[in-house]
């Protein structure tokens, strides 16, 4: 058995989970918040057997685009900070950071 921990972007949140629904997996839904952007993600812990992994991995991989976001940077430490204009840049975001742990055991009460 394994457990898949799946990072994915909150605008992809409900489109996945109702895949994933659709084909039978359960999942745990929480809310994280990213240290980069400091915006909100959503973190699924999937449980499923080994040969089920790269079907799911699979629905993922359809459902979790990567897309270019505007970002403004983070002033400068030290120096003048009233006279810093910050100029937007562009990031990708999105897509989804995945880990495939094995499980040693499970039980349900």
């Amino acid at each position: 058995m394994k457990m898949i921990v799946a990072v994915i972007q909150d605008k992809d949140s409900n489109r996945l989970t109702n895949a994933l629904a659709d084909h039978q997996y359960k999942t745990t839904k929480l809310s994280t918040t990213g240290g980069f952007l400091k915006e909100g993600n959503t973190t699924l812990m999937i449980g499923c057997e080994d040969h089920h992994v790269d079907g799911v991995l699979d629905i993922i991989r359809d459902n979790c685009s990567q897309r270019e976001q505007m970002v403004a940077p983070i002033s400068p430490m030290g120096g003048n900070a009233d006279s810093y204009i910050p100029k937007p840049v562009k990031v990708e975001v999105g897509g989804a950071t995945v880990f495939v742990l094995p499980v040693e055991s499970f039980f349900q009460f």
